[in-house]
């Protein structure tokens, strides 16, 4: 699971998808997109993202989440 902000969603499912930068999703081969949000606060966009990431689900593992958006 990868979780992001990005301000443009559809360059960024395009790097992921295609590798274009190394990092989390190429080493785990993580390329499908499964939620959103979009918010045009890039400062709720990155407090949410710190929530998702610090949230732990109940067996211990977080949502599905990718990108939160931002206009």
């Amino acid at each position: 699971m990868y979780i992001g902000v990005t301000n443009n969603l559809e360059r960024r499912v395009y790097e992921h998808k295609n590798n274009i930068v190394k990092g989390f999703t190429s080493k785990y081969n993580v390329h499908q997109l499964v939620y959103y949000e979009e918010t045009n606060d890039i400062y709720a966009a990155l407090q949410r993202e710190k929530q998702l990431k610090t949230c732990p689900h109940e067996n211990g593992e977080m949502e599905p989440q990718m990108e939160v958006g931002t206009h």
